[in-house]
C-alpha cells in the first residue's frame, strides 16, 4: 500500500525514476525529464577498496586500468551482484541529482524497474539499496510493465499488449492486460550476450582477441539480424592469438549476423514460447496490436522484420526505445492508480519461468 503521507510530500518533491539496467543506469526526475543517462560501471582500487569513478569515467578505464584499479559491473543479467556497490552508485546518482538542481529535503520518492524474473531476495536488496541511497519511499516495477508504459501501450485495457524489452543482461517478454502481466518470460540473452558472441566470433574464426567495447561497437555498427539491402564490410581489430601483435581482419556484415544468430534465435524462442503460453483471447489481440520491441537491442537492424517474419505479427520498435523503461517508471509515479496496481501485481504474482 502507497503511504498517503509519502503521496502527499511527494507532491513537492522532485521524485526520481529509475532504470537501473546491465549496461546503463538512466535517471528521471519528475518535472525535468532524463538527467542521467550513464554505463552502470564502477571503478574501484583494490588496494584500498576506495571508489574513483562511476558512470562514463569509470567505462573509459575498462580494459585500460593497471593492476591495482578494476572496473566493474555491480548487476549482472538484470539483478545486483554486488550490492555495496550497487548502493554507493545509486548515491551517486541520486547526489548528482539534487547537487544539479539544488534539491533539498524532503528526500525523493523512487521508482525502480526490476526485471520480471527477479526473486523476492533480489527485490529486497534492490529496495534497501534505493532506501541505503536516500530515497524516502521506494517502489518497484517490472521492467516489461515499465517499458509498455513508457512506450505509451494501453496497459489498463483489457485488451491484450505485448512488450519484448531487449536489455543488456537479459530479454523480457510480457503479455500485458487490465494493468497486469498475465504471461511473461525472462531469458539471459541480449546485449552482452551479443557482444559475447562476436568476441567468441572472432577468436574461434580469425584467432585474434578483440574488447568488450570493441565487440559491442562492431554490433552497433554492422550487427543485423535480417538480410540488409547493402551488405557491407567493416574491420576488426585486436591481437593476433598466435604473435601476441595487433591484427585487424576486414568482416561483412553476414558473417556478423551469423555470429549473433545463437543470441537473436534465443530471442525469437522466447518470444514464440511466450505467445504459446498466452490465453487465445488475448492472441487475438496481439494479431491487431502488435508486438512492441524497446530496448537497446531493440535497435540491432533487421530484429524487428525478423521477429514479425517468426511470429506473423505486426513487431514495430518505439520511439526511443534506449530510454523507454526509465519514461515508464517515471510515468508510474505520476499516476497513483497505476502504481498502485503494479505494486500489487507485483506482490501477487508468481516469477516467470
Amino acid at each position: 500500500m502507497i503511504n498517503p503521507l509519502s503521496s502527499f510530500l511527494g507532491m513537492f518533491s522532485h521524485d526520481i525514476g529509475i532504470d537501473l539496467g546491465t549496461a546503463n543506469t538512466l535517471v528521471s526526475v519528475r518535472g525535468r525529464g532524463i538527467v542521467i543517462d550513464e554505463p552502470s560501471v564502477v571503478a574501484i582500487d583494490k588496494v584500498t577498496k576506495r571508489i574513483l569513478a562511476i558512470g562514463d569515467e569509470a567505462k573509459r578505464m575498462v580494459g585500460r586500468t593497471p593492476s591495482t584499479i578494476v572496473a566493474v559491473r555491480p548487476l549482472k543479467d538484470g539483478v545486483i551482484s554486488d550490492f555495496g556497490v550497487t548502493e554507493r552508485m545509486l548515491q551517486h546518482f541520486i547526489r548528482s541529482v539534487h547537487e544539479r538542481f539544488g534539491l533539498g529535503i524532503p528526500r525523493p520518492r523512487v521508482v525502480v524497474g526490476i526485471p520480471s524474473g527477479a526473486t523476492e531476495v533480489e527485490k529486497r536488496a534492490v529496495h534497501d539499496a534505493a532506501i541505503a541511497a536516500g530515497a524516502r519511499a521506494a517502489y518497484l516495477i517490472e521492467e516489461p510493465m515499465a517499458a509498455a508504459i513508457g512506450g505509451r501501450l494501453r496497459v489498463m485495457d483489457a485488451s491484450g499488449t505485448m512488450v519484448v524489452d531487449i536489455g543488456g543482461g537479459t530479454t523480457e517478454v510480457a503479455v500485458i492486460a487490465l494493468g497486469g502481466i498475465v504471461q511473461a518470460t525472462s531469458v539471459r540473452a541480449a546485449g552482452d550476450a551479443m557482444d559475447s558472441a562476436i568476441i567468441e566470433y572472432a577468436r574461434q574464426v580469425h584467432n585474434m582477441l578483440i574488447g568488450e567495447r570493441t565487440a559491442e561497437q562492431v554490433k552497433i555498427d554492422a550487427g543485423s539480424a535480417f538480410a540488409l539491402d547493402d551488405e557491407e564490410l567493416v574491420d576488426l581489430r585486436g591481437r593476433d592469438l598466435a604473435t601476441g601483435l595487433p591484427k585487424a581482419v576486414e568482416v561483412s556484415t553476414i558473417e556478423l549476423r551469423d555470429a549473433l544468430s545463437p543470441v537473436t534465435n534465443e530471442i525469437i524462442r522466447t518470444v514464440r514460447g511466450t505467445i504459446e503460453t498466452t490465453p487465445p483471447e488475448l492472441v487475438a489481440d496481439l494479431m491487431l496490436h502488435g508486438i512492441a520491441m524497446t530496448g537497446g537491442g531493440a535497435l540491432l537492424r533487421g530484429l524487428d522484420r525478423r521477429l514479425a517474419m517468426e511470429t506473423r505479427f505486426p513487431v514495430y520498435v518505439t520511439e526511443d526505445p534506449l530510454r523507454t523503461v526509465v519514461r515508464g517508471c517515471a510515468e508510474a509515479l505520476e499516476e497513483a492508480e497505476t502504481l498502485e496496481r503494479v505494486q500489487s501485481a507485483i506482490a501477487t504474482r508468481r516469477p516467470p519461468r
